[in-house]
């Protein structure tokens, strides 16, 4: 999880960048905070959808084979 400092940083370089601009300097360090908290976002989002199963009407798992080999794989780490 990224930190709230981190956080407010991302927010403090994009407000500046709307009004002042930004430095080559702090372009860089916006593209690297905006990256890391984005690889963070995809991990999260990843975790939780292996962990859905699709249920149809009937009570039957119906959860996608794509799906279903994803869990496999990271179960037999």
């Amino acid at each position: 999880m990224i930190s709230d400092e981190k956080l407010d940083r991302i927010n403090e370089l994009a407000k500046r960048q709307k009004t002042t601009g930004l430095t080559a300097d702090e372009q860089e360090e916006q593209k690297g905070l905006r990256e890391e908290y984005l690889q963070n976002f995809r991990s999260s989002f990843k975790q939780q959808i292996q962990n859905v199963s699709v249920v149809d009407e009937n009570g039957n798992e119906v959860t996608p084979d794509k799906l279903r080999n994803a869990k496999g794989k990271r179960r037999s780490y």
